[in-house]
C-alpha cells in the first residue's frame, strides 16, 4: 500500500511541477494572462509549485525506507525521474500540439525503464 501511496503522490506532485515550470509558455493565449509580466508568472508558478511540495514530501516520507517505506533514497529518485519524464510527456503532447514523440524519445524511455530496472536489482 505505501508503494502505491508514494507513486500516486509523486504523480500528483509532477503534474503541479510540470504546470508551474512549463503550463505559463501557454499564457499568451490565454486572455488577461496574455499581458502578464515576469514577476507575476513566477509569482503564480511558485504558487502552484507550492501544491507539488504538498504532495512531493509526503511521498517522500511515506516512501523511504528510513521512515518504514518501502524504498530507497536512489529508489525513490529514480521513481521520481521516470513519473517526471511520464507525466512531462503527456503534458507536452497534450498541451503542446507542435511536439512530437519521435523514436529517439522510445529509445531514451526504454533506457530509462532499463535503469529502473537495474536500480531495483538487488
Amino acid at each position: 500500500m505505501k508503494q502505491l501511496t508514494t507513486i500516486g503522490l509523486l504523480v500528483l506532485s509532477n503534474t503541479f511541477m510540470t504546470f508551474a515550470w512549463y503550463g505559463h509558455l501557454k499564457f499568451k493565449e490565454i486572455k488577461g494572462f496574455d499581458s502578464l509580466s515576469l514577476i507575476w508568472i513566477v509569482i503564480i508558478s511558485w504558487s502552484i509549485a507550492l501544491f507539488e511540495y504538498m504532495f512531493q514530501v509526503p511521498a517522500n516520507r511515506i516512501g523511504y525506507q528510513g521512515n518504514g517505506g518501502p524504498f530507497s533514497l536512489v529508489e525513490l529518485k529514480v521513481i521520481q525521474e521516470v513519473i517526471t519524464l511520464v507525466v512531462f510527456t503527456a503534458f507536452s503532447l497534450l498541451l503542446f500540439r507542435n511536439e512530437t514523440f519521435r523514436i529517439n524519445h522510445l529509445f531514451g524511455f526504454i533506457f530509462l525503464v532499463l535503469a529502473v530496472y537495474f536500480i531495483f536489482k538487488k
